[in-house]
């Protein structure tokens, strides 16, 4: 029966010896230095992407529902396109060909261009939650605010995006707790987050359960925070005397 040595991560990275509380000094760094660097950076992959998810997703989830023909094909066409392609791919294109093709990418760090790819896929997603959303309330009561003199985005702003969002509020958390674990893919760019830590703290040290352990804790840990986080968020959102409401 294997034994586990969960002091690895007290060990320094350079010459394996192991340091007293955990944490390096005078530029030595421990394997739990490494780690908890790995978690900030794939939180902060996640949450940047999550904001470019829900601005771009919502925008195009109305876009979906417009009268307009055009508006609704761009958005049609933005969700088709970034939904039915893998996320690995869509990160290798914005890391090898979109710099190529568009100059001014090239001097963009890595990190924004995965935040990107990851929050362009993830907007494809969010923006089916907030098209049903809005097509989930009758259609009455769009036409009770134009005939009250509001204009069509007066319409969307004051009537039908309250109440749609407060409906999609609960996939939206389900979306969220993905794009922790999709950050992962952030590793096959050389992004220092946990996935790429975990890959080469375990070929380094032969300890791959505690590696991997501690890894599998720290994405659970950041997903279950955004669970109860949208949570509070659902409960506070809605409306007394509607069905569900607490």
């Amino acid at each position: 029966m294997a034994t586990w040595d969960w002091q690895v991560f007290c060990k320094n990275t350079i010459d394996g010896e192991v340091v007293e509380r955990c944490f390096g000094s005078n530029g030595d760094i421990t394997y739990l230095d490494w780690l908890l660097s790995a978690w900030g950076w794939t939180l902060s992959v996640a949450l940047l992407a999550l904001v470019v998810a829900l601005v771009v997703g919502s925008l195009i989830g109305i876009l979906r529902t417009a009268p307009s023909r055009w508006l609704s094909g761009f958005g049609n066409a933005w969700t088709e396109l970034f939904r039915n392609i893998p996320l690995l791919v869509q990160i290798f294109l914005w890391y090898h060909v979109v710099p190529s093709i568009i100059a001014p990418l090239k001097d963009v760090p890595p990190f924004v261009l995965v935040v990107l790819g990851l929050g362009f896929f993830t907007s494809a997603r969010v923006s089916e939650q907030v098209k049903a959303g809005i097509e989930s309330i009758p259609r009455g009561q769009r036409y009770a605010g134009l005939a009250m003199g509001l204009t069509l985005a007066q319409t969307y702003r004051y009537v039908l995006l309250p109440r749609a969002f407060r409906i999609v509020i609960p996939p939206l958390t389900s979306e969220s707790m993905n794009i922790i674990k999709n950050s992962s893919v952030a590793f096959a760019v050389s992004i220092a987050e946990l996935t790429q830590f975990a890959m080469q703290a375990q070929e380094e040290t032969s300890r791959g359960i505690e590696i991997y352990l501690a890894v599998t804790g720290l994405y659970f840990i950041s997903a279950f925070a955004i669970n109860r986080i949208a949570l509070v968020i659902e409960r506070k959102s809605q409306v007394p005397g509607m069905l569900g409401a607490r």
